[in-house]
């Protein structure tokens, strides 16, 4: 089937005189995850992973992936004629790389230009000019192909009240203007949906796990237009949008809105705006390429919003511990699999008021199956829990009071010394970053140290960043701020931290073939005194789960280590015990007891 699939878009291309065909992993606003309508690139490979590039020729099929995804790439592609391409391994080009070497003199490239960033299409025309090679960017050639193509998302708009978003849209709106001020442009276009929900205090269901809404945004100092398919309005919030000054227009009217600019100072983000826009822009526009005000603004949250998110991991604290209560009392005694355990935590959060569904698909991975960091279970995967060895979980909610995210690792009985270490190493790096002090002015990049010298110390480390932003019943992965060792630009998540963020503290260990350990807890940064010195900032827990005694070597820790988990259990048992049966609560109790 998908040799024949690449066979129809190979006819196309032929007839179009396409030489190249690019199909990456996106949606028209460059979101980290796409619906169903959006997945061209799996249904053109076969390869169902949320990361990866097709590039298609009329002689090869190439599929780029990174590590995550490297033995489900290899599974999948089997037999298909897609040759797997491991991003970033040693020998291995990377797309454009690939796309300098094989494209024709005076050929063309095709692909999607609502699909692919601005930010890309700009670095191809650079590397591609000495060869004069042209874009081919007005036509989806897979939709041509795709008889039974899922349709666009369309699900209800709903309004967030100020009582849970803390700030009103007419403010924000008015924040985004003073912004604009600043960088002396007089037009926004806005094509983020996370900004988009955000700015406006509304709320959606068009991607999975992301209450977001199709839709794209053109500000000026007197107009908002929000390009959206107004089936997905109500009465209420069209007098909602009418009141805030926004006008509703079609959600294609995008690309004509902009090619009706002239002479404007236009700002927008290159790397977070498609190529079809860009284009479409008149030439007498200056183009003002920064990072969308609204990300920083989204990313700081407001005293409201912060009460909110405590409010939300009690609820979800509950529904974690339940879990791992009724985990422990019947591993061994019931056939428990992978999926089990994920249903059944699924539901228990399902129940807690508020909750309005998942943050992500929940990672449940026994075993070796946790030594992939980014593992899912399937019924041809899902592996039995037996009661040894460690089983790992990450998963979160969205609430109205907010976005969790919680990682634990739990042993299922006997572990081995390694186990043991790998997990209470795990445990004692995500306590000492949550306790550090630092000064204002630092970034994740300053921090990240803390979380890896008790791994480094010994040989280990994790190939994955120690922490990332998270929103507000948003996006469980926001910019601009995170916790890594190195700078990747392209993640965009190394900003000074602000009182107000909010960001995961996840660092694990992984081990090919044997296990997988990873300590997860969202802490917000908040101001400690100010003295001659500075500012002085710090973080406190969002995320109260008890972390599991079984699995820890105490001769690791030292004497602080202990202090600082004896601590964190005390407020696990004060803050969740009062919402348990007294059977929980006695659970929870020994299961939080000083070490």
């Amino acid at each position: 089937m998908i040799q024949e699939r690449i066979a129809a878009l190979r006819s196309l291309m032929a007839e179009r005189q396409i030489d190249a065909y690019m199909i990456p992993t996106s949606d028209f606003h460059e979101s980290e995850y796409v619906g169903d309508y959006f997945k061209c690139r799996k249904f053109i490979t076969g390869f169902t992973g949320s990361a990866g590039t097709a590039i298609i020729t009329q002689t090869e099929a190439r599929l780029w992936t990174d590590g995550r995804y490297f033995v489900q790439a290899a599974k999948q592609l089997e037999g298909s004629g897609v040759l797997l391409m491991k991003s970033g391994q040693e020998g291995v080009p990377t797309e454009e790389e690939y796309l300098a070497e094989v494209m024709p003199q005076n050929g063309t490239l095709g692909f999607d230009g609502r699909v692919v960033n601005s930010q890309l299409g700009e670095k191809l025309e650079e590397l591609l000019e000495d060869k004069h090679v042209k874009f081919s960017w007005k036509e989806d050639l897979v939709d041509l192909i795709w008889e039974d193509r899922p349709a666009l998302s369309a699900e209800p708009v709903w309004i967030l009240k100020e009582n849970y978003a803390g700030k009103s849209a007419a403010d924000k709106i008015a924040d985004l203007r003073e912004a604009m001020k600043k960088e002396k442009t007089t037009v926004h276009v806005l094509t983020t949906l996370d900004d988009i929900v955000w700015l406006l205090n509304i709320r959606g269901n068009d991607v999975v796990c992301n209450p977001v809404v199709l839709s794209y945004a053109l500000v000026t100092m007197e107009r908002f237009y929000l390009f959206i398919n107004e089936a997905v309005l109500d009465s209420e919030v069209k007098s909602y949008l009418k009141e805030l000054g926004v006008t509703v227009r079609p959600y294609n009217d995008i690309y004509d809105a902009v090619s009706q600019l002239k002479g404007q100072k236009v700002l927008l983000e290159t790397a977070k705006t498609n190529y079809a826009i860009i284009s479409n822009l008149d030439e007498s526009n200056a183009v003002v390429d920064r990072m969308n005000p609204t990300a920083p603004a989204k990313a700081v949250k407001n005293p409201v919003e912060i009460e909110n998110m405590k409010k939300a991991h009690i609820k979800d604290g509950v529904a974690m511990v339940k879990f791992i209560c009724w985990l422990k009392k019947n591993i061994g005694k019931q056939t428990i699999t992978e999926l089990d355990a994920e249903h059944y935590l699924d539901n228990l959060r399902a129940e807690q008021e508020g909750n309005l569904g998942l943050s992500f698909h929940t990672i449940s991975a026994y075993g070796a199956n946790a030594a992939m960091c980014h593992y899912s279970a399937t019924p041809e995967s899902n592996a039995a829990l037996e009661p040894k060895g460690l089983y790992l979980v990450d998963s979160g909610g969205q609430y109205y009071e907010g976005t969790t995210d919680v990682t634990r690792t739990i042993s299922l009985g006997e572990t081995t010394e390694a186990e043991r270490e790998h997990f209470t190493l795990s445990v004692i790096s995500m306590l000492r970053l949550a306790a550090v002090k630092f000064l204002y002015g630092c970034r994740g990049l300053t921090l990240d140290y803390v979380a890896r010298e008790p791994l480094w110390s010994r040989g280990l480390n994790f190939d994955h960043g120690t922490g990332h932003g998270v929103g507000y019943l948003l996006n469980v992965h926001e910019r601009p701020n995170g916790i890594r060792w190195r700078m990747v630009p392209e993640r965009q998540d190394n900003c000074v931290l602000e009182e107000g963020m909010v960001t995961s503290d996840e660092p694990g260990v992984y081990i090919e073939g044997s296990h997988g350990v990873r300590t997860e807890n969202l802490i917000v940064c908040k101001k400690a005194e100010k003295n001659e010195y500075g500012q002085f900032m710090e973080f406190e827990f969002l995320t109260f789960v008890p972390i599991d005694l079984e699995a820890l070597d105490k001769s690791l820790m030292n004497e602080r280590d202990v202090e600082l988990l004896n601590s964190y259990h005390s407020a696990v048992y004060e803050k969740i015990s009062p919402y348990l049966t007294a059977e929980e609560a006695e659970w929870l109790k020994e299961n939080t007891r000083a070490v």
